[in-house]
């Protein structure tokens, strides 16, 4: 069964999940893509002495935003699974600031959905990461 895709409803009506266990909210969102924030909280730091987040955050957010691009580009949510995503770090994360993704979907075929993304800490030029992935889907997107 498919519906509407609204991500403001999503995000308002989660309970728990992991997303909302690591604190993951929603920032802007367009026809293809969306901006989700992942606030800095020690719980999630990897290395105690430097204070930088763990990556394992990171990606889930990257995972999360990913695939908010495909169901905006869909326009509707549609059951889909991570097929691959390939996520190359550029530099850690700034202790103490919230990082920011940004994941869009570029291309839909018949089951597979195509998706990019960076995430940063305040300066979309200084990117931390970029992604790179495919979504499938059980049923034809079409």
């Amino acid at each position: 069964m498919s519906f509407v895709f609204d991500p403001e409803r999503f995000f308002s009506s989660r309970i728990g999940g992991h997303g909302g266990l690591l604190g993951i909210t929603l920032g802007t969102y367009g026809a293809d893509w969306a901006e989700l924030q992942l606030p800095w909280r020690e719980d999630l730091v990897g290395d105690p002495e430097s204070g930088v987040l763990a990556s394992g955050p990171i990606l889930a957010m990257m995972d999360m935003a990913t695939s908010i691009g495909v169901w905006l580009k869909l326009g509707m949510f549609h059951p889909h699974a991570t097929l691959d995503l390939r996520i190359d770090y550029l530099r850690p994360a700034t202790p103490g600031r919230t990082v920011i993704g940004r994941g869009e979907c570029y291309r839909v075929t018949r089951s597979i959905a195509f998706v990019r993304g960076q995430a940063h800490d305040g300066d979309p030029d200084d990117p931390l990461a970029h992604v790179a992935g495919t979504f499938m889907t059980t049923g034809s997107y079409k």
